[in-house]
């Protein structure tokens, strides 16, 4: 039996009451639910035991559980990078972007005049991203920075005129990053080389990929690898960080062809790894080759300014088998709040915080240095990487010992990631795990230096008025209430289309999302650390696993069609291994 509060919950959620069930049920001429699947549904297939998934929760009972569980999460200090960061989500885009079902709750905007505000929004995300990387057209975001780098390559061999499958990939790209490309590039094909830029691009190849700044933080100029890319008819892929290129030359001034990456740190919560929004901004040649939502300006019947989706003869529900494109591929209320973090903070904010985040790390440097410590790079913006030789271990250990996450390289150094969230205390904290008698004063060096001179960004960006508009929290408050007043989420009505989207998600469902033991782990913390997610995460398998009947499932896919794609990967390896053994 269920009790008064679990019924309550279904009462609440679950559209038709037992009364019009009943009316519905006698039209159609059965006695109960039961009656009507026993006719409906072929007895060879009909479940006939319940599903071993544990007795249901009053939406109380389960955010209690859901408390518990977060608990079993040991939230440290994280200072490991690798494209996830600490970082402030604005309490005016908190309340009322993230934790806004008027935001939340909407559709995939394929009519435009039900999602002018979000196109809006979205088309300042498109701004931010050219804005920041120079280049001529960007998407309205990709589901993260691994699969965005794949999405790059996938448009370079789409454009790519020459018959080489060669794909080169530095290994200063971040290790996930290589791992995507090469489960991507399997089907097409492709065959990766994992190199040094400086060596190893010397024959055709079909795109070159880089990172700018490097995984372990190092800033080098990636013009000399752009021109060995183009002289060997690859495309130039930089894959980059938005806060650096407000310090940093842009991808475009630099001669890239693709700038891809992460707009997690503008005030997107790490979450154990996602989701984030990834951006994919190109040069406009390329533009019909996108992948991605890219919103563009029109007008309407009326003569006024309109937002729609452009270039839709590239998406799949147009194209099909020829597509390249599809436009469920996208994060969109977490390129949504990016937006508004850089509508918010401007561009004197968004160069504040970067100053700030890189002034931090150059002192925590310079101390190190005096300390007797090798730094792998003088040229860094955010992330130090020290030759810590023998002491390597102990020093991690250390660290772990006083709630802090550091990242291990190999067995003689270290990598030590700064970020908004990081403060003085937090870096002389540090100073100390390295075993530093030196400290960081409150009147610290506020110079530059570990940017290299001649990488320094001249170039203005966020000029659109819309960047600087908007700055004093009931500014801001009113022109996210205009936008949400221009669109129809749950909230205004019901809306008559597919669910693959957040609009039948519950409220109580949406509350754990914010809270500091989910959102603020690093995705490559310690596992021992997350104990609550595994617990989560092995709860859910297990669930799923009754509910399909399948004895393996994978949590990985973070989107639909990542989901058909990695099936159709299982498939591929099953048929490999029996058909095409050696």
């Amino acid at each position: 039996m269920l009790k008064n509060a679990q019924k309550d919950f279904i009462q609440r959620h679950i559209g038709p009451s037992k009364e019009e069930q009943k009316v519905m049920l006698k039209e159609l001429g059965y006695n109960d639910l039961d009656e009507l699947t026993a006719k409906t549904v072929p007895e060879k297939i009909l479940l006939k035991e319940n599903l071993s998934i544990g007795e249901s929760n009053s939406e109380y009972k389960a955010l209690r559980k859901l408390k518990d569980i977060s608990q079993k999460n040991k939230v440290y200090s994280n200072f490991i990078g690798m494209g996830y960061y600490g970082t402030y989500t604005p309490y005016v885009i908190l309340r009322n972007i993230l934790e806004n079902p008027g935001w939340y709750t909407s559709y995939t905007p394929y009519q435009p005049e039900v999602a002018q505000g979000r196109l809006e929004m979205l088309l300042n995300f498109q701004q931010m991203v050219i804005d920041l990387t120079g280049m001529d057209i960007a998407n309205a975001s990709l589901l993260d920075e691994g699969t965005a780098v794949a999405e790059a390559m996938g448009l370079s061999y789409r454009v790519c005129k020459s018959d080489t499958k060669k794909v080169f990939i530095s290994k200063n790209c971040h290790p996930q990053t290589i791992d995507v490309v090469k489960t991507r590039a399997e089907p097409l094909g492709l065959k990766i080389i994992v190199g040094d830029e400086d060596k190893d691009i010397n024959e055709n190849i079909v795109c070159g990929i880089v990172q700018y700044p490097g995984t372990l933080g190092d800033i080098k100029d990636p013009s000399e690898a752009i021109s060995k890319i183009h002289k060997q008819n690859g495309k130039a892929i930089l894959a980059c960080d938005l806060l650096a290129l407000a310090k940093i030359k842009t991808p475009g001034e630099l001669g890239a062809d693709i700038a891809v990456g992460s707009s997690q740190r503008f005030g997107i919560p790490m979450g154990y790894g996602g989701p984030h929004a990834a951006f994919f901004a190109t040069k406009d040649e390329y533009k019909r080759a996108m992948p991605g939502r890219i919103v563009g300006v029109s007008i309407d019947r009326h003569g006024n300014k309109a937002y729609r989706l452009a270039l839709q003869t590239r998406e799949q529900h147009i194209r099909r088998d020829k597509a390249t494109s599809n436009i469920c591929t996208a994060q969109a209320l977490l390129a949504i709040v990016s937006a508004a973090y850089a509508v918010y903070h401007g561009p004197k904010g968004i160069k504040k915080i970067a100053e700030s985040v890189s002034q931090l790390t150059k002192n925590f440097a310079d101390k190190l240095k005096q300390s007797g410590y090798e730094l792998y790079s003088d040229y860094f913006f955010d992330t130090v990487t020290v030759k810590t030789l023998d002491k390597t271990d102990k020093i991690y250990k250390n660290a772990l010992d006083q709630q802090v996450n550091i990242r291990k390289i190999n067995s003689e150094m270290l990598a030590v990631s700064f970020d908004e969230r990081k403060n003085l205390y937090r870096a002389n904290q540090l100073l100390k795990i390295f075993n530093c008698s030196e400290t960081i004063k409150e009147t610290m060096n506020k110079s530059l230096s570990n940017l290299p001179k001649k990488l320094l960004r001249t170039s203005t960006y966020l000029d659109h008025p819309v960047f600087n508009s908007y700055h004093s929290e009931t500014e801001m408050l009113r022109y996210l209430k205009k936008l949400e007043d221009s669109d129809i989420a749950l909230n205004r009505s019901m809306i008559a289309l597919g669910s693959c989207t957040m609009k039948l998600n519950s409220v109580s469902e949406m509350i754990p999302v914010t809270w500091k033991e989910f959102s603020q782990p690093h995705p490559f913390s310690p596992i021992e650390q997350m104990d609550g997610y595994r617990e989560l995460f092995t709860d859910l398998k297990n669930w799923l696993r009754s509910i399909t009947g399948f004895s393996g499932v994978s949590l990985q896919p973070n989107a639909g069609a990542q989901g058909e794609f990695a099936g159709l990967m299982v498939i591929r390896k099953f048929h490999e291994k029996k058909w095409f053994k050696k």
